[in-house]
C-alpha cells in the first residue's frame, strides 16, 4: 500500500508534511505503521499549486528517503494546496509515468489501494475513455486509469459524482467479467481550489485516512497515517466517506459508488 499526504489552507512549506514531522511522509516511505508493508520505496511525487491554474509536479523512481532533491524542494516551495505521495507498487512497473500524483490540466490525483483483477479489466476500462483522455494515459497503473475515468465521467463539473460513477463502473465491470468486485481505495484529488478525498472499499477494509488542522487551524491536512504522536489532533475519516476542503473548512459526507448507471445509459441509448 502507498502512503500520501495532502494540504489545503494558508500557504506553508511542503516540508511541513513531507520531511519535518517526526512521522513525515519521508519516514513513512521506509517505516509506515498502518500499511500492509512498511516500505513504500517504488518512487514518489509532489503536485503543488502556485500562481498558475495548472499544478507544478516533481516525480521520480527513487525511494523518497534517497532523493536529496525532494528535501530541498520541500524546504523551498510554499503552497496553499499540495499533494505528496510515496509509492508501493501493486500494478505497473517502477517508472516515472507510474508515480503519483497524476495531472491533467488543472486537476491532480493520487491514490492508495487496488482494483482486484485489474489485468482482466484493463482493456475494457481503457476503452471507455475518449481519444483525448486516452492520450493522457502515459502509465500502466489502475490509479491513473481511475483518475482518467473520473475525468471521462464529469470530474470538471461534479467531482464527487464523477468519482462515484468511476468507482461504480469499475464495480459493475468487475462483477460482469470476474463474477465479483473488490475495490479498495483512498484517493485525493484537486482542481487547484478545492481538495477532495474519498475513502471506500467494497469489503469495508479501505486504506486508512486521517485529518487534522495545521498551523493553528489556518489549514487542514489529509494523510494516510498521522504525522506525529499527538493522537487527540487526528480524526480518522470513516470508511465510505468523502472529504471536501475549501475556503469554508473541512466537510465529511457519505460516499456511495454509482453502480448500474452505465448500463442504464446504454439501454436508454
Amino acid at each position: 500500500m502507498c502512503r500520501w499526504a495532502a494540504y489545503r489552507g494558508a500557504p506553508v512549506f511542503i516540508e511541513e508534511l513531507v520531511s519535518s514531522p517526526a512521522h513525515s511522509l519521508i519516514v513513512q516511505s521506509h517505516c509506515a505503521t498502518m500499511a500492509h508493508t512498511a516500505t513504500n520505496g517504488d518512487g514518489f511525487g509532489l503536485a503543488w499549486y502556485g500562481e498558475r491554474p495548472e499544478p507544478g509536479r516533481y516525480r521520480d523512481v527513487l525511494p523518497a528517503w534517497a532523493d536529496c532533491n525532494l528535501r530541498s524542494l520541500a524546504s523551498q516551495i510554499r503552497s496553499g494546496l499540495f499533494l505528496a505521495h510515496v509509492r508501493a507498487a501493486t500494478h505497473g512497473s517502477t517508472r516515472r509515468d507510474n508515480c503519483h500524483p497524476f495531472v491533467v490540466g488543472n486537476w491532480s490525483f493520487m491514490h492508495n489501494g487496488q482494483i482486484s483483477g485489474f489485468a482482466h479489466l484493463r482493456r475494457r476500462l481503457e476503452a471507455e475513455l475518449s481519444d483525448v483522455l486516452f492520450g493522457f494515459r502515459t502509465g500502466t497503473t489502475d490509479s491513473e486509469l481511475l483518475f482518467l475515468l473520473a475525468l471521462q465521467f464529469g470530474l470538471d463539473d461534479k467531482p464527487l459524482e464523477a468519482m462515484a460513477k468511476a468507482a461504480g463502473f469499475v464495480e459493475d465491470l468487475s462483477n460482469e467479467i470476474l463474477g465479483h468486485a473488490l475495490l479498495r481505495f483512498t484517493a485525493a484529488f484537486s482542481d487547484g481550489k478545492n481538495l477532495f478525498a474519498v475513502r471506500y472499499a467494497t469489503d469495508a477494509r479501505a486504506p486508512t485516512l486521517y485529518a487534522a488542522p495545521v498551523c493553528g487551524g489556518s489549514g487542514h491536512c489529509l494523510v494516510s497515517e498521522p504525522l506525529d504522536d499527538e493522537k487527540d489532533a487526528w480524526v480518522e475519516i470513516p470508511d465510505g466517506s468523502t472529504v471536501i476542503l475549501n475556503e469554508r473548512g473541512l466537510d465529511v459526507a457519505l460516499f456511495e459508488p454509482a453502480t448500474g448507471w452505465a448500463a442504464r445509459m446504454r439501454k436508454a441509448g
